[in-house]
């Protein structure tokens, strides 16, 4: 169960730099305002600087992982999970706040929440063991 915990947060870490790359580098292109529902290039420029440092923010997450992931492979457990579980864990609350504050975004908060919460569950139950 902890290699499937640490291979379901890293799937999340994935998943969150393709976010990053979404809204930090293709956010006024047609793809980002299409998964995004930004209208018009227009809109996307005037949101730009936001989205830029939202971006940021998903990259750091997937950081934490992986560098969760590795510590904890190369035999620092407590440090690792520790790490796997604070990113992954602010992956799944950033998730629930998207999907309360706008429940219009149902889809896309359960692709921010799932891969993660499953992440963490698996690893947990895999360290208690």
């Amino acid at each position: 169960m902890v290699i499937a915990g640490l291979v379901l947060a890293g799937i999340a870490g994935l998943i969150h730099v393709y976010i990053f790359y979404l809204e930090s580098i293709a956010w006024t292109g047609a793809r980002a305002r299409a998964v995004f529902g930004i209208a018009s290039p227009a809109d996307a420029e005037r949101t730009k600087a936001l989205a830029f440092n939202q971006g940021f923010y998903n990259l750091f997450l997937a950081i934490a992982i992986a560098i969760g992931i590795v510590l904890f492979a190369s035999g620092s457990r407590t440090v690792g999970a520790t790490l796997v579980f604070v990113g992954a864990g602010s992956m799944v609350a950033a998730g629930l706040v998207l999907l309360l504050s706008n429940p219009a975004k149902a889809g896309a908060a359960l692709k921010q929440l799932v891969p993660p919460l499953l992440g963490i569950v698996a690893l947990a139950i895999g360290l208690a063991s």
